[in-house]
């Protein structure tokens, strides 16, 4: 049988997930939260369970949580925003970006992705028919992190780009945009008919003061664009699946067409309860970025201690190691090892780059509990 995705195999997060479960290692790698969701929505899931909240919700999401998201956005992005028209909650936010993909991608089309890059956008638009062409993030002298090379970016656009995704704060790098990019893109993609696609899903984890450039902030892209975020990241819910897309009128309407003969319809009890909590406590996600920077400090200043190399990641709640002092060995060679025999699984990097270059550095995540960091570190250390 002839497969559509002939060179896709299980994701790398399933992959390293099973290998620290059958070493009995500490599970660093895949992006969930090693605590749970605040003991008020529990509750308020508790409660929607036991009052009739259990058929089916509409298509486009519960109006009380689709005017939550729109009154958050207005509140952090200043971005008015029509709740019945212009937001839709989805199974998590890939299903979100499978359903912005599939909406506007045709066959012919090419999609610029940012190495390295999350890895369910690829095959969505390889499912859709286009091309996905993939630009390395950069650093130089004078912007030591990682950034967009707008020179390039320029250069690889054609009369055949439909979509730039966007993931800020990067996955897995932890990198977040700068001050003028946003201006910069817009410049880039006017005069054109090239539509955007933002995963903004750490939206509220970034660090050190700064601010999440949302594209929702910015007049001229918002009107070309799919916002795309994560209830799962904000609340330390991941296992609830359940995102939203924020796109103007035209664009909604055509990615509801796809997202309501894909899932159609999205829990409902959690629904209701997300709805009830953001009415209850509105400013909650402003806490999360002290909450995870205590937790990347506190996972920094241990490994300070090892021989691996690191910039504190900017946002996100993952940490890239560089790990070149210690093994020549490629990275997924190595993540492998380090779960087997030290017992701290990881995800190498080169997994989200379409050449999977030897990158010799791994990610970690740091959403965990501070004696499972400190056991961690303590074994990295050892290297």
């Amino acid at each position: 049988m002839d497969s559509k995705l002939p060179h896709v195999g299980t994701t790398i997060f399933t992959v390293m997930s099973q290998l620290a479960q059958d070493c009995g290692a500490i599970n660093l790698s895949q992006g969930f939260p090693s605590f749970e969701p605040d003991a008020r929505l529990l509750d308020l899931v508790t409660q929607r369970l036991h009052s009739g909240a259990n058929q089916y919700a509409p298509m486009t999401g519960v109006p009380a949580l689709r005017q939550a998201i729109a009154a958050k956005a207005g509140r952090l992005y200043d971005r008015g925003v029509d709740a019945d028209a212009e937001v839709t909650v989805t199974a998590g936010a890939t299903e979100a970006l499978f359903c912005a993909i599939h909406a506007v991608v045709r066959p012919g089309d090419e999609v610029i992705v940012l190495d390295p890059a999350y890895d369910s956008y690829e095959p969505a638009v390889t499912l859709a028919g286009g091309a996905t062409l993939h630009l390395p993030l950069v650093s130089s002298a004078e912007r030591p992190e990682l950034h967009i090379d707008w020179q390039r970016l320029r250069d690889a656009i054609t009369d055949r780009t439909r979509v730039v995704m966007l993931n800020f704060p990067h996955n897995p790098t932890g990198t977040v945009l700068g001050p003028g990019d946003l201006d910069t893109l817009a410049e880039v993609v006017r005069d054109t008919g090239i539509l955007i696609i933002s995963d903004e899903v750490y939206e509220h984890i970034i660090f050190d003061g700064a601010s999440h450039l949302s594209v929702l902030r910015h007049d001229e892209l918002w009107q070309r664009a799919f916002v795309i975020s994560s209830f799962g990241k904000t609340y330390h819910a991941t296992g609830w699946k359940v995102g939203y897309c924020v796109a103007p009128e035209a664009l909604s309407t055509e990615f509801r067409k796809v997202h309501q003969f894909n899932c159609f319809c999205v829990v409902s009890p959690i629904q209701h309860a997300l709805a009830d909590f953001m009415q209850l406590d509105p400013a909650y996600p402003d806490g999360l970025a002290d909450f995870y920077q205590q937790k990347r400090d506190q996972f920094c200043a241990l490994m300070r201690e090892s021989r691996f190399r690191f910039v504190p990641a900017a946002g996100t709640y993952f940490q890239v190691l560089d790990y070149s002092a210690i093994s020549a060995e490629d990275d997924i060679g190595f993540a492998r090892r380090l779960t087997r025999e030290i017992g701290v699984a990881s995800i190498p990097v080169s997994v989200f780059c379409a050449s999977h270059p030897p990158t010799r550095t791994l990610r970690f995540c740091f959403a965990k509990d501070d004696d499972v960091l400190k056991q961690a570190a303590t074994l990295l250390c050892e290297l």
